[in-house]
């Protein structure tokens, strides 16, 4: 599944303001529930620090991929938040995260939800990519590289 049929434009964040890990998640939460009306926004928080209990999402690199399964949830969700100056997020090499996706699945999802979290992270795990990503002016330009980029994959 393609990147681009999950990311709506308006849950693109080109420059986020939190510099830790629980409002980094709460931008991410907002930014989605902007775009998916309907989502409760502490019910999506409440998911993603369940999650990060079990270990955190910074892959390293960068790069942070929040994620978590909700029930009311009939399809896979994505946003997409650039922060410049970075976020401490507990990353595996201890870096700051500066790259965001947070994705949504579905309780019974477990194939396609493994897909496209492997699909971002070999999007992300080109250097080029991700200095694409940090030097875009906006959130359009931000979003035309996510899909241009995933297309090639």
């Amino acid at each position: 599944m393609k990147i681009a049929e999950l990311l709506a434009p308006a849950a693109v964040v080109a420059q986020m303001k939190a510099t830790g890990k629980n409002a980094a998640l709460e931008e991410l939460a907002e930014a989605i529930t902007r775009a998916h009306a309907g989502l409760d926004r502490d019910a999506i928080l409440r998911v993603l620090h369940e999650r990060e209990r079990l270990g955190s999402t910074g892959i390293g690199d960068g790069v942070a991929i929040p994620h978590g399964k909700l029930k009311n949830v009939d399809q896979l969700l994505l946003s997409f938040g650039r922060s410049r100056g970075g976020v401490e997020f507990d990353s595996m090499d201890g870096k700051p995260a500066h790259l965001f996706f947070l994705l949504l699945a579905s309780e019974d999802s477990v194939g396609i939800h493994l897909k496209t979290l492997a699909r971002i992270s070999k999007l992300l795990k080109n250097p080029a990519i991700r200095d694409a990503l940090l030097a875009a002016d906006d959130s359009a330009d931000l979003y035309r590289i996510i899909t241009e980029e995933d297309s090639k994959l």
